[in-house]
């Protein structure tokens, strides 16, 4: 059963991605699939942790974001093709995930995306545990990336020639720790021994809701570093660009703190604070 969901919903997903350039909606994937549409619209949230509708904008604007860099292509153009019917509502849109206007953005000539396709795969059965997260190797890297590839939603400016290059790096520092289902990179985690900081946190899309998140925080805070202030950065409150990763760090615990700017986007760093540790004074 679990396998037909997948097989169906990859469907979909192809379907989309062949027709990225059409007026697409709910109704026109699931005439193509011959599948009810208020099925598919609560199987493919729950399964991709967004709609249809906000798969297909934030691919087209990351298709969009890869013509304004990688073509010559009037920005016009680019609005028709991502389905805008004019430049000033894709310059809006474009602006509200991407904090840049297009023509900004192409200026600064530094592509990374909002959405890449997602590859789905039927989830193990196995229950995982702490135990099960382990130091990442060097050879692990293909199965990593796999796994960046379906979150970089929660990483403005992931840009991947640069991200492997750091991998590389904290897997050779003991830095990264990685939680496999077989052979399917579920969860992985980067932070640094000396300061607490979390520089990557992730958790299979469609493993969100089978406590993974709980794991790595309890691998984290119990076995690695014990009555540590831990640190993060995230989405501000209200980003549209957000799919749910801050309130992931408000459910787990993490206490918002100071609004920063990282690689010229707007974040904020969110602090977990071990039990009895003093609060901090204003």
């Amino acid at each position: 059963m679990e396998e037909q969901r997948i097989a169906l919903l990859s469907e979909g997903i192809a379907f989309i991605e062949a027709n990225l350039r059409e007026n697409l909606d709910l109704d026109q994937v699931a005439a193509a699939l011959h599948y009810s549409k208020y099925h598919l619209h609560r199987m493919f949230t729950q399964t991709a942790g967004l709609t249809i509708h906000e798969y297909v904008r934030r691919r087209r604007l990351t298709e969009a974001a890869r013509a304004l860099v990688f073509s010559r292509q009037s920005i016009l153009d680019i609005a028709l093709s991502a389905g805008y019917n004019s430049q000033q509502t894709f310059s809006g849109a474009f602006k509200e995930l991407y904090k840049s206007t297009p023509a900004r953005f192409r200026q600064a000539g530094s592509f990374y995306p909002l959405q890449l396709e997602y590859a789905l795969t039927p989830p193990g059965k196995s229950p995982l545990t702490k135990e099960d997260i382990r130091l990442a190797r060097q050879e692990d890297i293909p199965a990593w990336m796999s796994l960046t590839r379906q979150v970089i939603d929660g990483f403005p400016h992931w840009v991947e020639t640069d991200y492997r290059k750091r991998l590389r790096q904290s897997i050779a520092y003991r830095r990264a720790f990685l939680l496999l289902d077989g052979s399917l990179a579920v969860g992985a985690m980067i932070f640094s021994r000396r300061s607490g900081h979390i520089h990557f946190w992730a958790v299979h899309p469609q493993y969100r809701d089978r406590g993974l998140w709980e794991l790595f925080l309890d691998k984290l805070t119990g076995d690695l570093l014990p009555g540590r202030v831990l640190s993060t950065t995230t989405y501000r409150a209200g980003d549209k660009a957000d799919t749910g990763y801050r309130q992931v760090l408000l459910r787990l615990g993490f206490q918002a703190d100071a609004l920063l700017t990282e690689f010229g986007y707007p974040t904020q760093r969110f602090l977990y604070l071990p039990p009895n540790h003093e609060q901090p004074h204003p």
